[in-house]
């Protein structure tokens, strides 16, 4: 066997060769490796966060390709589905409404995109509203208040306050917030006191010698009750009644927990059917009573100030804005209003100069609903059904003949 040797030019080609070959091969790597990003594949969206109402947060987006190496990327911030607002930059601000809010922060480059997760939790208990506010009672003669809590975003928080008297006028039970009226008669501004850590709320009462006159329009067994129903009563969350609730002939109740009912609960019994007898006679009188042709309504009641009368329409009553009753300094004036369909409104009820929230009828032809975030006072009394729509308080009662009465979120219920 004869060996050939190699000239040494070609040992020379060869060695250019395969030094050409290893410095392709590391060109490839630079291409292909992680030093240069790939096509944009995901958006990794963070911190899933849980906040409090008005609370923000900086949230970061970061892109990947399909490998899993990083993309570099400058996303358009959204909100999918509420729980706050969200800046170019990214810096999300909590919303008023607790709740969670899944894949709602979404970070967008190109077609791809990613998302955050968000819960708004109620916030630190921030005020007390004591109610009723004011009130006249006669010399002796007995109050339940209720107090009822907030965040700083308005949620409602229940608490259980301890209840005292700082300016007279009588006494309180410390835990129950029963007043019974001295023997001084008087106005005792803010009188009644609810505290809850180091928040406070307070009412006022006027003590009399003189006995108030019989209501206007008595409601006999239903008075006790701050919602009544013919079919059912329905709450989504964070309703509070601070009174009793009666359903009949239905008995149908739902929502409760998470919404609370501090009284107690009728159901198709005997005291429920009683409570329908007197609510139905109770409809009948208001509806019932004579309402001067001056006293028309004509138009919506939103930016008026009414004095004490009967005021009616044969079709709707609407109240946008706000609409003042002004007892003219008798705290035993009346006020009644009495629609022939319904009752709708996207505003509140102000009481000025002695007006009572117990001396005001709303006497609806058909149904009534009170819009998001309405203030409204008085005893609303509906032949078919009553609706509260989020955040919407009621000082008065919610008394529905025949049908239903529904509650949506951080509704309050209390009785004047």
């Amino acid at each position: 066997m004869r060996f050939r040797a190699f000239a040494p030019a070609r040992l020379g080609s060869m060695a250019r060769a395969v030094a050409a070959i290893g410095t392709f091969a590391l060109a490839a790597c630079d291409v292909h490796g992680t030093s240069t990003p790939g096509v944009l594949a995901g958006i990794t969206v963070s911190p899933n966060a849980s906040l409090a109402p008005g609370a923000t947060q900086q949230m970061v987006a970061v892109g990947a390709d399909a490998a899993g190496g990083a993309v570099p990327i400058t996303p358009t911030w959204t909100i999918v589905s509420g729980g706050g607002t969200v800046t170019p930059t990214g810096l999300f601000t909590a919303g008023a409404s607790p709740g969670t809010y899944t894949n709602t922060v979404r970070a967008t480059s190109g077609g791809v995109s990613g998302f955050a997760t968000i819960t708004v939790t109620i916030g630190a208990l921030a005020s007390i509203t004591v109610t009723p506010n004011p009130v006249t009672l006669l010399n002796g003669a007995t109050q339940g208040f209720s107090a009822v809590g907030r965040d700083g975003a308005g949620n409602v928080i229940a608490v259980t306050p301890a209840w005292s008297v700082i300016a007279g006028g009588g006494t309180i039970n410390a835990g129950s917030g029963v007043f019974t009226a001295g023997a001084t008669a008087g106005t005792f501004n803010n009188t009644v006191t609810a505290t809850s850590g180091l928040i406070s709320g307070n009412a006022s009462v006027t003590v009399t010698n003189v006995p108030p006159p019989a209501p206007l329009v008595p409601l006999g067994a239903a008075a006790p009750n701050g919602i009544m129903a013919g079919t059912a009563v329905t709450c989504i969350t964070r309703g509070l009644i601070s009174a009793d609730v009666s359903i009949s002939p239905g008995n149908t109740l739902t929502g409760f927990g998470p919404c609370v009912i501090t009284g107690v609960q009728h159901l198709a019994d005997g005291p429920a059917l009683a409570a329908q007898g007197a609510l139905t006679t109770a409809y009948n009188q208001l509806a019932g009573l004579p309402c001067p042709p001056a006293n028309a309504i004509v138009a919506d009641l939103g930016g008026t100030t009414i004095a004490p009368g009967v005021y009616c329409t044969a079709t709707s009553i609407g109240v946008t804005g706000t609409v003042t009753l002004d007892a003219g300094g008798n705290p035993n004036a009346n006020f009644v209003f009495q629609a022939g369909t319904s009752l709708v409104t996207a505003g509140n009820v102000v009481l000025i100069n002695g007006a009572q929230a117990k001396n005001v009828y709303w006497q609806v032809g058909s149904s009534a609903t009170l819009g998001s975030n309405s203030q409204f006072k008085g005893n609303i009394l509906a032949l078919t059904s009553i609706t509260l729509v989020d955040n919407a308080n009621l000082l008065g009662r919610a008394l529905a003949r025949n049908g239903a009465v529904s509650l949506g979120t951080n509704n309050v219920i209390t009785l004047p």
